[in-house]
């Protein structure tokens, strides 16, 4: 349909003519090139748009650019985005994540519509808690992180990560995992080192699967002490000092957490926690050999770095401490998880 529709208009405008008599042609081309730099919310358009005109007046009102919609065939009628120039290229943003695009080059004036061939993109999954909503992030120096904890129970594929309750079945565990604490589904999510690897089938020829949604990743050991450092050098310590790791009261949540006399431990004083915004609740944690403890003590996260083998490092927080801890533990433990953007 598209071919007649350009075909016709080259016909009519052929039997135009100068003053001297000769044919006005008028031939655009557009090429709607494949979108780069996708994101949740944005992505880069590209093309090209050439004209061959001879012995035609220059048209008037002439607009150019792109067309998007989620629908195919996108018009005028749908949103448009003007762009000057040959080789075009802008970026657009606004988009919803996990959705799919269509896009047209397009030439509009008074001698008629022109559009290119249409491509399309699909922008990256965003980040949804379970409650269906947006996770919220927060920026610490190059880093960004997720300040809610990972709820989501299947990979990346849509491959479901399996949710396990049984002491004895968790404590033998060698691929991923998951569970809520205490196995009531009002508590928080925990899972084993296993399901960060992606680790689904216990073939170790399979490749493994991808834990964390488009764009993000479970914090390397490395990415944790990038975050440490950079809070205690801008001033999150307890006592304001930007030496020594007194940082948990930063990153603790305001409530939940048992108190403790200790000046500067997470449980004195909670309404003075959570100045980095970092919000964490003590979710507890699932030892090795499938039994949950630490409820309102303790949040543990999982970095995505072996210790050995069989174990890997994490991150504690304790109510009656002021400091991030560092330590390793057995895979099969059950800990929580935060992101960080690739």
């Amino acid at each position: 349909m598209k071919k007649l529709y350009l075909l016709s208009a080259l016909l009519i405008l052929a039997c135009s003519t100068d003053s001297e008599g000769n044919p006005c042609i008028y031939e655009p081309t557009l090429t709607t090139e494949a979108a780069t730099d996708i994101t949740e919310t944005s992505a880069t358009l590209n093309g090209v748009i050439s004209i061959v005109s001879e012995n035609c007046d220059v048209p008037n009102n002439t607009e150019q650019g792109f067309v998007y919609a989620t629908e195919i065939q996108p018009t005028l009628e749908d949103t448009q985005v003007n762009v000057n120039g040959t080789n075009i290229s802008t970026i657009i943003e606004g988009l919803t994540p996990n959705t799919t695009y269509y896009v047209r080059a397009f030439l509009t004036n008074n001698l008629g519509d022109f559009y290119g061939d249409e491509v399309s993109f699909t922008t990256n999954d965003g980040l949804i808690n379970c409650d269906g909503n947006p996770v919220p992030t927060i920026v610490y120096g190059t880093q960004e992180w997720t300040v809610e904890n990972a709820c989501h129970t299947t990979y990346r594929d849509g491959t479901p990560i399996p949710q396990v309750t049984e002491n004895t079945e968790w404590s033998n565990l060698t691929k991923g995992a998951w569970c809520y604490y205490d196995n009531d589904p009002t508590k928080g999510i925990l899972y084993n080192w296993y399901a960060l690897a992606g680790i689904h089938d216990n073939d170790e020829n399979t490749p493994n699967k991808e834990f964390s949604p488009v764009g993000w990743h479970v914090p390397s050991d490395e990415e944790w002490t990038t975050l440490e450092e950079y809070l205690i050098a801008n001033g999150y310590n307890y006592d304001g000092t930007i030496t020594g790791n007194k940082i948990a009261k930063a990153m603790a949540s305001t409530t939940g957490w048992s108190s403790h006399p200790n000046v500067g431990a997470i449980g004195n004083d909670q309404s003075t926690n959570n100045s980095c915004g970092f919000n964490t609740f003590p979710e507890g944690e699932r030892f090795s050999n499938g039994s949950f403890n630490n409820e309102i003590r303790t949040a543990r996260f999982w970095s995505f770095t072996e210790y050995q083998t069989y174990w890997g490092w994490y991150r504690d927080l304790g109510s009656n401490s002021s400091t991030l801890y560092r330590s390793d533990n057995i895979k099969q433990s059950g800990y929580s998880v935060r992101l960080v953007k690739d």
